[in-house]
């Protein structure tokens, strides 16, 4: 916490948000010594942090969460939003279009080391930061967890007597499973579901949605022509419609706490310090309330969900 930088960083949190109704990016000059890889020495040399977020809502919430953070200890911060699925950020990362994006430890360790053996929050979240190559760094991982989750609705349920991934050998008609086309080849997608809870190769059919466990997800669900769905646990549809989300026993779905994954040029001790105070209050609960409020007729944008959150928290006042 900045207690001796509040009032500061609250001047700083509006003027952020002033900036944020003139563009989307940025430009202009950046503090000295503000961003990774600046010079302290105040002879001018300064770099500005680039926050970029995956291709769904609650990334780029977060993202905005940290951009606006930044901005208020006075750092000059560039946005590249919706970029894609891991692959594409990463990529973005490595080859130094963005410095920051948030991520989820468990599907990011399993990125890069599908054989790890960690299965508790703390054992992924250490093999993580082992796996992670040189260059790159993650930051403190927040209480916040949003994860992977297969669910049914509740008929389909009551039908087969469904409550965990275990019960899915029960069922006598097809498993069409809807997700996004990467949960194909992730280690709990339907290779996991053969090899971890016994489901029979042939009684399996996959069928991609691109949404990320969005409305397109949702509405296939909910219309039957998926009977089970791939979507994140912070997902408000899951509890408004019902669902009913099929427990792991075997942990074949990893914790996924959100963690800043930054390159090590811009991991400064005060990027750090900043990332980690948000990492420090970001609950479940509130990503659960950010994505309501970014759904309906009346959505708030993430630049507007992000000020209002660090404010609420009391984080920058």
């Amino acid at each position: 916490m900045f207690t001796n930088r509040r009032t500061r960083l609250s001047l700083g949190l509006l003027a952020a948000g002033a900036a944020l109704t003139l563009a989307a990016c940025s430009s202009s000059d950046p503090i000295t010594g503000g961003g990774g890889g600046g010079d302290d020495s105040g002879s001018g040399d300064t770099q500005s942090i680039h926050v970029g977020s995956a291709g769904f809502a609650e990334s780029e919430i977060i993202a905005e969460i940290y951009a606006q953070a930044l901005e208020a200890n006075d750092y000059t911060v560039e946005r590249t939003m919706q970029i894609g699925q891991r692959d594409a950020y990463i990529a973005a990362l490595e080859d130094g279009s963005i410095d920051l994006v948030p991520d989820y430890t468990g599907n990011l360790l399993q990125f890069y080391d599908d054989q790890s053996d960690a299965v508790t929050s703390d054992e992924v979240y250490s093999a993580l930061q082992e796996a992670l190559p040189d260059g790159y760094e993650v930051l403190e991982q927040a209480e916040a967890e949003d994860k992977d989750s297969y669910n049914v609705t509740q008929e389909f349920a009551d039908e087969y007597g469904l409550a965990s991934l275990a019960d899915l050998m029960t069922v006598t008609e097809p498993l069409i499973i809807g997700g996004n086309p990467e949960l194909a080849e992730r280690p709990y997608g339907p290779t996991g579901l053969q090899e971890i809870y016994g489901v029979s190769p042939s009684s399996i059919q996959f069928e991609p949605i691109s949404d990320s466990g969005g409305p397109l997800t949702v509405q296939a669900l909910l219309d039957g022509t998926v009977n089970i769905a791939n979507i994140y646990t912070t997902t408000p549809a899951i509890a408004d419609n019902g669902f009913v989300t099929l427990e792991d026993p075997e942990n074949m779905i990893l914790p996924q706490n959100v963690v800043p994954l930054i390159s090590s040029d811009a991991a400064s001790d005060e990027v750090a310090e900043i990332l980690n105070s948000v990492s420090a209050e970001l609950t479940t609960e509130d990503l659960i309330d950010l994505n309501g409020r970014n759904q309906g007729d009346e959505k708030a944008s993430p630049a507007t969900l992000a000020t209002d959150w660090l404010t609420e928290k009391g984080l920058f006042q």
